[in-house]
């Protein structure tokens, strides 16, 4: 497909039917060679391949362009991917970025484990603090990466300072905003030019399926940065340079295209995400509020609380509303695995975002191959357990926690 394309007339038949079709299929069949001579090399629309293209993924694609106010969005078999397209389709050896260090573990294992191997380095910063972002910038430096809300850190970043060092550069401000969602904020109209999310997480909602999405906001101006390749595409497909480059690289080549039912079950997660971020934000910030004056508890970490230094940014850049996940510290990571152990309604899983109630011990699994220093940095003490708030009932919630406090004071033998 090509990436100025337009593709619209192909998303479906006016049947009436009031949801999205699933295309379950590899390829697309063509009445004549030319025809498909045509659409290969982009003077015509229409779709080849789902590794390139699929009319239920390019539904979703459109839908999550227009929910971030971007012009154009690449689907991704998962949040990792979307991340990988981007680097690998804009950045070479001898490149570097520099990142926000709260992040999640699986974007600093790519940044270092992946990238570090093909000779891009990566610079970690507080996220908290634009002007370490300025201090780490090199010659070399081609993008800024950070989280609207860092995922365990629970730090938010200033992303319009951020975005006037970027645009000073002449670099593009990379922007996850997995944790926020477009329910709660557009990246975007704080100075991103991209905006990464795993729809694994809220988008999709309900812990069935696995994908990524990439948007590009329209705001960079592909002609004139720091990447060889796409001042020279930009010259035929302008504003789309940077999407039609990713398609190419990230669907063709590399084969990170999501399933298309997967696409689907984003699509139907879509349809309910702003009631149920409200929900999660909700039953997040009273808990982290009964929590922060618990005598079992040792820390808090939720930006909603007003205790919270980045109380301010979610109030100015999120309408007050701070996500549906928190932290919380029980001392020593002991008492935090009986606390896990002891839960009765929660789930032990490695997601986030999910309906229900799930719980996590970081430092023992997502960050477990990095050395204690290492996941000081990064805010990941051995006695936090990371919570995603479900949508399900506050008192039921609450007590679910209050009893599991309860249970690890107890030693078992």
């Amino acid at each position: 497909m090509n990436g100025n394309a337009d593709l619209a007339p192909l998303d479906g038949a006016h049947t009436g039917a009031g949801g999205v079709a699933i295309h379950q299929t590899a390829a697309y069949a063509y009445s004549t060679a030319q025809e498909m001579a045509e659409v290969f090399a982009g003077r015509a629309p229409g779709h080849i391949y789902t590794r390139i293209s699929n009319p239920t993924t390019y539904t979703l694609e459109r839908r999550l362009a227009e929910l971030e106010g971007g012009v154009g969005c690449l689907a991704t078999s998962s949040g990792m991917a979307a991340i990988a397209a981007l680097a690998l389709g804009l950045l070479r050896s001898g490149d570097e970025i520099v990142s926000a260090a709260g992040i999640f573990g699986g974007t600093i294992s790519l940044f270092r484990n992946i990238l570090g191997r093909l000779g891009i380095q990566t610079t970690l910063v507080e996220a908290g603090d634009a002007a370490q972002f300025r201090r780490a910038l090199t010659p070399a430096t081609r993008l800024l990466f950070a989280e609207t809300i860092g995922n365990p850190r629970m730090d938010v970043p200033d992303i319009p300072a951020l975005a006037e060092l970027a645009r000073e550069r002449r670099l593009p401000l990379v922007i996850d905003s997995t944790l926020t969602t477009p329910a709660l904020v557009r990246p975007k109209e704080l100075g991103a030019d991209i905006v990464i999310h795993s729809t694994t997480k809220f988008i999709n909602g309900h812990g069935t399926a696995i994908g990524g999405a990439l948007i590009d906001a329209g705001t960079f101006d592909w002609a004139k940065g720091p990447f060889p390749e796409l001042r020279a595409l930009a010259r035929n497909a302008g504003g789309m340079a940077f999407l039609a480059h990713l398609r190419m690289l990230a669907y063709r080549d590399l084969g990170g295209c999501p399933a298309p039912g997967n696409s689907f079950l984003m699509l139907q997660g879509l349809e309910t995400l702003e009631a149920r971020m409200q929900a999660h934000c909700e039953n997040a910030r009273k808990l982290a509020e009964r929590l922060s004056g618990h005598p079992g508890v040792a820390w808090v970490n939720y930006p909603g609380l007003e205790s919270s230094p980045f109380h301010g940014r979610v109030r100015k850049f999120f309408g007050g509303r701070a996500g549906g996940l928190l932290t919380i510290g029980l001392g020593e990571e002991r008492r935090a695995f009986r606390f896990v152990n002891a839960l009765r309604r929660a789930r032990i899983a490695a997601n986030l975002g999910e309906t229900r109630t799930l719980v996590i011990h970081p430092a023992s699994t997502i960050f477990h191959e990095y050395e204690a220093p290492d996941r000081a940095r990064m805010g990941v003490p051995e006695d936090m357990v990371r919570v995603s708030v479900g949508i399900g009932d506050f008192e039921e919630i609450l007590q679910d926690a209050l009893q599991a406090l309860a249970a690890s004071d107890k030693e078992v033998p």
